[in-house]
Parts: C-alpha cells; structure tokens; sequence
C-alpha cells in the first residue's frame, strides 16, 4: 500500500514545493522554495487547472525562481482518487499521493485545524522528503487506469454479497416476529402461503414488504450472478501463463479470491520485499514499552480490510486442502492446542500465506509442500 520516500532533488537546487489541500468546491495551495522561505497559500475552485497553472506561474515568480523550475507536489489520499495525481504527473509535475493516516499530529487534546494550516504543514514536510528525512509519511501507490478500473468488480461483488446476506436477514426477522418460519422451498410468491403462529396468513403490509424485499433480492441474485460470470471469463481469457493462472493452480484457491488479491494488489503494487506486504495486510503484533512498563496491545487492525477478509477465509481453507503444506504443518505444531490458540494462529498463518502467494504469483515459486490442482 505505501512506499518508502527517497530524496532524488536537493533543496538546494530551484525547486518550488506544492502541497494541495483539497476540498468539494475549493483547493488550497501552500508554496515555498526550501526551509527558510516563508510559504504562501493560494485558494481556487476544485478541478480548475488554469487557475493551478497560474497560481504555479505566479510561485516562481515570487520565490524567483526560473520559469522552467521544477514543481513537487504532494496531497493526501482521500475520496479524490488518483486523478488529481495524473492532472499534475501530466504537466510535469513530480507529484507524492500521502497515506493520511500516517501524518504526524499535535498531542494535544484540543488542537486548531483548519485547510490552511494543513496545507502549510504538508508543504513543509514536502521539503523535509525532498531534503532525504526518512519515515516523515507513507506515500500510496498509485495504481494504473486499468488496475484501478479492474478492482471494481471485486469491490462491487463484495458491496453486493453484504446486500444479500442483509436482505435475507431482514426478511427472516420480520416473520420471526410474526412467529412465522422461514420457508424451505422460497417459491414465487411464498410469502402469501406463510403461516403465522396462530396458523393465520400473514397481514397484507407485510406480504407486500416481503414481496418488495424478495424483488430486491433477486435483482441482487442476478447481478452476483453476472459479475462471477464476469470474473471467470476474465481469467480464462488472461491465458495458462497468467498470475491468476499461477494461483488457481493451487489448491484451495478459487477464481473469487485470486481477484480480490490481484485487484488490490498483490503484482501491481511491486513490493519489493515481505514486510511491504505485511504492511499491506496489517495484522501486525501492537506493542507498547515505556520505561519499566511493557505490554503486549494485540494485533493491529490497520491494513487492507478486503485483503484481511479475504485472507482469513484463504488461511483456513489452506489448512483444510493443503495438509501437507509446510505452512499448515508450521501452523499445527504451533497452534494446534486448543480452539483459540487456532483462531489466533490463524491470523500469523494469513500474514505468511499471503507472502508465499505474492513468492506463487510473481516468481512462480510454489509453496513448499503445497499441492496443485488436477489438469
């Protein structure tokens, strides 16, 4: 999810930092040229691009900078997207998408905020980047219009399954409180042969009421339907040499979990190592230390939220179709006693699950022990 920064501009050089603040009808802009230089904040209508061309014109102008000086900008990732990012990348600019999460506060309890003084903090922090400081955020990456259109469908298959399971549970609610089963044939039009606890049709409102839900629900039936479609003609298409192919080999891998990994970015993220992985996926142990005082705060929840969903569901499943994997062996002998020492382990066993399908997907190592399915 996040990159690391690395400076390749010293702030010495003639550059002029941009930090946009952005909002639904106006932008704010902080600008400086390095350190000492006291920066200035210009306000415009979101989405106008000339009045960024001008505002970029009229910042190197008043540093006195070369009307050809590089620009570096930066915002924070939010409901915008990326497209912002490929405006800016588009004019030249060299442009950093900042996790939010990761930028520092004041502890106080009660702090001033508003765009302004945002904007004049990341504008700052920009040079401190720019300067090679380590660790001063997490930048995301940025994916391509194609992988950013591509996690759609999974997304929307997930939006989609949470539908239906709240549907169902809805209608089963309402004939709980008619004392009324839940029927084992739902037929067409089963809500008009329901009885009540009193062996009595249910009340007119609310067969119409169940008849309104039941049309939504197939509605929702129908469109899961065409987006599984959608997914397994995808990966028959992408061919026998494909990544999702290098997945789906593997048993207890199904064409519903390879798209989520790959949609939310197990290649095109390009990790370079397991640990960028694991702080994609989160589940991190949370320890605290302070002076003679040392606890252990539990997993972190920070991470992928459709990746730990997803994930979990894998971890288990691998350990009931790949037993003679040597991760389900490693699992076994360190968390086999005891039911919740299992549902604990389960959460390491997703952490390294994840690392070996990344190792599957783009070095076509398989997991050691693991097996694959029959041709």
């Amino acid at each position: 999810m996040i990159a690391a920064t690395r400076s390749v501009v010293s702030v010495a050089k003639s550059v002029l930092y941009v930090a946009f603040e952005l909002g639904k009808a106006q932008w704010k802009l902080a600008m400086t040229s390095g350190f000492t230089i006291t920066p200035v904040v210009e306000t415009m209508c979101a989405g106008d691009w000339a009045a960024v061309d001008r505002a970029l014109a009229d910042g190197r102008q008043r540093f006195k900078l070369e009307g050809t000086a590089p620009v570096w900008s930066c915002y924070e990732a939010g409901r915008d997207g990326f497209w912002i990012h490929r405006g800016l990348v588009g004019r030249g600019i060299h442009n950093r998408v900042v996790d939010s999460s990761s930028i520092e506060v004041n502890r106080r309890a009660r702090r001033t905020k508003t765009d302004r003084i945002d904007a004049l903090k990341l504008v700052m922090m920009l040079v401190r980047v720019a300067a090679g400081e380590q660790r001063v955020w997490s930048e995301v990456r940025v994916p391509s219009v194609a992988a950013e259109a591509a996690r759609h469908v999974s997304r929307e298959r997930q939006a989609l399954t949470t539908e239906r399971t709240r549907l169902v549970n809805q209608m089963r609610s309402w004939l709980v409180t008619a004392g009324a089963p839940w029927p084992r044939r739902a037929a067409r039009g089963w809500w008009a042969h329901v009885r009540d606890w009193a062996a009595q049709p249910l009340a007119t409102p609310v067969q119409a009421r169940l008849a309104r839900a039941h049309a939504r629900l197939q509605l929702v039936t129908e469109q899961l339907a065409a987006l599984d479609a959608q997914q397994h003609a995808s990966v028959a298409a992408a061919g026998p040499d494909s990544v999702a192919h290098r997945l789906l080999q593997l048993k207890g891998i199904a064409v519903t979990s390879a798209s989520v990994l790959l949609d939310e970015g197990l290649v095109w993220r390009q990790f370079r190592n397991r640990r960028q992985i694991g702080g994609l996926l989160g589940f991190a142990p949370s320890k605290y230390e302070s002076g003679d005082r040392s606890r252990d705060q539990g997993i972190s929840r920070a991470g992928n939220q459709r990746l730990q969903a997803v994930m979990i569901q894998l971890a288990w499943g691998w350990v009931r179709w790949q037993p003679q994997s040597a991760l389900t062996r490693w699992y076994r002998a360190r968390f086999g006693q005891g039911k919740r020492a299992r549902r604990v382990g389960i959460v390491a066993l997703a952490r390294k699950l994840l690392v070996a399908l990344w190792r599957c997907a783009t070095h076509a190592t398989v997991p050691a022990g693991a097996m694959l399915k029959m041709a």
